[in-house]
């Protein structure tokens, strides 16, 4: 996947979910795959775009939600697993997502 296919899946994300962020950024990261400033800037590890749709779009998400849920709580475990399960379905991914 190139990076501007990337960008665009995060665009078509965002607008699924109804979060808008400020920009989206690929720099290497050591320790996780992506993070989300309070701010709406969103970076993902390169690295992940050579990764499954899977574990891709569950770091997509994963962010995009942040915007709307800034922890980890009840309401953005719940969202979460919607849209993975969205997800699912509309890549007819057969892994198991979360």
């Amino acid at each position: 996947m190139t990076p501007d296919e990337f960008k665009s899946e995060v665009r078509e994300w965002a607008d699924r979910i109804g979060v808008t962020y400020r920009e989206t950024h690929l720099r290497s990261m050591r320790n996780k795959w992506a993070s989300c400033s309070s701010k709406g800037r969103i970076t993902f590890d390169p690295s992940l775009l050579d990764e499954p749709d899977n574990v891709r779009l569950e770091a997509i998400i994963h962010e995009l939600l942040h915007l709307r849920y800034p922890d980890h709580g009840r309401m953005f475990r719940m969202m979460l697993n919607t849209y993975l399960n969205m997800a699912r379905d509309r890549y007819r991914i057969s892994d198991k997502i979360v």
